[in-house]
Parts: structure tokens; sequence; C-alpha cells
């Protein structure tokens, strides 16, 4: 099993690049973990204290969790993955049925900050995309899918994403083993990385 961690800013691309990589290798060959899918479970807060919870910060996630389901795939076992919903700020009762296979993909904007989950990755990867252009995809992005306002995604981004992703997610770029900078669009680094998971899959069988 060859484990890939694929991080960036909020907006980078790095969604992209993880489903342009998995679109690339044999089909069931991957299988696609979205670090968003492990946002901690609420169920026991209120409506008004989940709009409190700062998404961009390490204590959102179950780190725990995260880690353990890595960890069951690599030792050949299956998975049920945890499925959130942004418009509850909640886990849904689904969950998503993962078998083992070739190549696992852990996607998110953290997928490079906990070390225990760096320890097993193959492949690290960060996905460099300059602020503005992630600012505009944010607001691209909420005001069609989250139901917010331009004016409230750019309150949000200057109080919270930005000095979330300086304090998190920038410092997370020293653990890349590959820097891709402008996210989907490098069609030249995601053929680098599809060549050498292929290579590397192939080493093994």
């Amino acid at each position: 099993m060859y484990i890939i961690g694929i991080a960036g800013g909020t907006g980078s691309g790095k969604t992209t690049v993880a489903r342009k990589i998995i679109e690339s290798l044999p089909k069931k060959a991957v299988a696609l973990i979205p670090q968003d899918s492990y946002y901690n479970d609420t169920t026991n807060l209120t409506p008004a204290e989940r709009q409190k919870i700062n998404f961009d910060h390490p204590s959102a996630f179950d780190w725990e969790l995260l880690a353990k389901q890595i960890k069951d795939l690599k030792e050949g076992k299956a998975i049920e993955q945890p499925t959130y919903s942004y418009l509850v700020s909640n886990r849904l009762p689904e969950t998503i049925h993962v078998e083992p296979c070739e190549v696992i993909v852990i996607e998110g904007i953290m997928a490079l900050w906990s070390p225990e989950l760096r320890n097993l990755m193959d492949l690290k990867i960060f996905v460099d995309t300059d602020a503005d252009e992630r600012l505009i995809r944010n607001i691209q992005r909420d005001t069609v899918e989250r139901g917010r306002t331009a004016q409230m995604v750019i309150d949000r981004y200057l109080s919270v994403l930005k000095p979330m992703h300086q304090e998190f997610i920038e410092p997370t770029k020293q653990y890349a083993d590959l820097i891709i900078p402008m996210g989907g669009a490098n069609k030249e680094a995601i053929e680098i990385v599809r060549s050498h998971i292929l290579q590397k899959i192939s080493n093994k069988q």
C-alpha cells in the first residue's frame, strides 16, 4: 500500500489535484480519504455552539480516529469512513465503506500537520497557491455551496482563515516531499506524481 498526503490552504486546489491524480490511476487501485470527513462529532453541542467552532484549527479534527482508520487500511482492514455536513456542522449518520487498496490519498488543509499521520505516509504533497487566488475561490465556492455572502466570506477569511493558515497550514510545507504550485492547473506536476505512483505500486507487485 502506498499512502499519499495532500495538504494546502482552503481554496488552494488540493482537492482538484487529488481528484486528477486519482482519475489518472487504475480504477479500484486508489481510495480517497478526505480530512474534512474527520471533523469532531458535535452531537452534544447546540447549533449555536457549533457555529462558534473554529474549523480551521487543529482541535476541530478527530486525529485519533483518522490515524486509526489509516492504520487499519494499512493492515488490510476495511473501514467505515465518517461523513460530515457543513450545513449542520456535524457528522451524518451515514458512513462510507472503504476497502484497502494499492493507493490511499489523504487530502485536507492539515493533512501534513499531525506527526503520527505523516509517519504513515509514503509521499507528502503541499499544494501552494497565491493567497488572493485562494480568497477568490473561497468566495466562489462558499456563496454557491454554503449559503454565505461574499462579505461573510471575506470577513471570515480575514479573521479566521488567514491567521489559521499562517499559523498551522503554511508551516507544514516544510514536511512536503513535493510542492505543487498553481494547484490542479499544474498538469506537469500531476503527471510526475502519477508516473511516480505507478512505478511504486508496480515495483511492489
